[in-house]
């Protein structure tokens, strides 16, 4: 069956002087623009294309594919303002309209704001919402430990970073387990760590059960995040800095950044060893 606000597969029903038509199932014949179809398609062809409703309220299709969909959660850009709302920039040439009974607080033109795209089912419109808490679950017990899944970055928190689950519930990265840079909004793979007993899960951008780090190696890592991710220390070094700076022998620090080298986390330099 046909989503609007969501990619689907439609079979080209015929050619026009301004596009094609597209077989739109329940709804019937969807306007694709000339602008938007691609070379060499024929009738009978099926296409991939989003489904939206343009400025006049008629269902049409493009083979753009915007920043969000319906059911998804992303941080865009507030682009413009009218007496009854915010447009938001998601890649289409009609924005993203937040009403401002949706907003959290007022919205400032050019700022980055968290929303959660939805279809108003009386009307068919595509909206958003900023007040996403009341569309993701604080837990959610389907899912098992180890698993793969994607995230978003919500916000940096005092522990680590607050993430967005397959737009569906909230998770936690810790600090002290991230090894790369990180920015709210940006989009990663990662694991089911621990589900814990209250429900709330425990994210890892490490598979889990392939990398650990001992106390030696995690000391390391520590030191190069709080340098901003280097440290002027080799196997060259003398062992009387390397106890100065860390705190452990020349030996126990040779081990251990061959480990963390290996597990492709830092990068031996002449001059020190870098975070990865």
């Amino acid at each position: 069956m046909l989503q609007i606000g969501r990619k689907n597969t439609l079979e080209v029903y015929k050619f026009v002087d301004f596009g094609l038509y597209l077989d739109g199932e329940q709804y019937g014949p969807i306007l694709l623009p000339k602008r938007y179809v691609p070379e060499n398609v024929e009738e009978g062809d099926e296409i991939e294309v989003f489904i939206y409703l343009d400025s006049e309220d008629r269902l049409v299709a493009t083979t753009e594919t915007p920043n969000v969909q319906v059911g998804e959660c992303a941080y865009l850009q507030a682009k413009d303002s009218n007496d009854f709302g915010v447009f938001m920039d998601w890649g289409l040439q009609k924005d993203l309209f937040v009403p401002f009974r949706q907003q959290k607080e007022a919205m400032t033109i050019g700022n980055f704001y968290w929303i959660y795209c939805f279809l108003d089912e009386k009307t068919d419109r595509i909206a958003a919402s900023a007040k996403i808490d009341k569309y993701l679950l604080e837990v959610n017990p389907e899912f098992a430990e180890g698993a793969e899944v994607s995230i978003q970055i919500h916000s940096k928190t005092a522990l680590g970073y607050k993430a967005i689950i397959e737009n569906n519930c909230w998770g936690l990265l810790f600090a002290n387990e991230i090894f790369e840079p990180l920015a709210v909004g940006d989009r990663r793979t990662a694991y089911i760590k621990t589900v814990r007993e209250d429900g709330k899960i425990d994210l890892s951008l490490q598979r889990i059960g392939i990398v650990r780090f001992d106390d030696v190696q995690q000391k390391i890592l520590d030191a190069l995040r709080a340098q901003g991710g280097f440290l002027p220390l080799h196997d060259k070094s003398d062992a009387a800095e390397i106890q100065t700076q860390l705190g452990m022998s020349k030996k126990n620090f040779k081990a251990a950044i061959g480990m963390l080298f290996k597990a492709k986390v830092i990068a031996i330099q002449e001059n020190g060893v870098k975070l990865l």
